[in-house]
């Protein structure tokens, strides 16, 4: 193994942008919506759905180049992180959903464009749940 190869652990990250259309974002801010209002998922192609969805969010934020989403990009990280354990711990899944719901409604209030009642009404859907597993 040269010192260019990738070792094991090292994902290749792509270096292609990602570039994100206004109809792209309404669709993965409906789809998030749309799994969020199912509740706490209990199937495991449910869970792995969700993980999935985190990662687009991060993917598409990160690319996004907007200023204040670093707090949201970081939540979505502990979160994916949380629910990747064995064996996942309730009460922090909720914790880390209610700042994330907390910042999307913060950057949604920032925003004041089409998004605005979109994300604000996400954020609370992320809060509504955290406070639900909260129980």
């Amino acid at each position: 193994m040269d010192s260019t190869t990738p070792t094991p652990h090292t994902p290749v990250v792509p270096t292609i942008p990602l570039d994100v259309t206004e109809e792209q974002n309404n669709a993965l801010i409906a789809d998030t919506q749309e799994l969020l209002k199912n509740g706490v998922p209990t199937k495991a192609k449910e869970s792995k759905h969700g993980l999935t969805e985190i990662t687009r969010w991060e993917e598409v934020l990160r690319a996004s180049e907007r200023p204040g989403l670093a707090k949201i990009i970081q939540e979505l990280v502990t979160l994916r992180e949380q629910l990747a354990e064995e064996k996942p711990e309730g009460h922090a899944i909720a914790e880390t959903l209610a700042t994330l719901g907390a910042e999307t409604v913060k950057v949604a209030d920032e925003a004041s464009n089409a998004y605005t009642p979109a994300l604000t009404q996400l954020g609370k859907l992320l809060i509504k749940l955290g406070s639900s597993l909260s129980r």
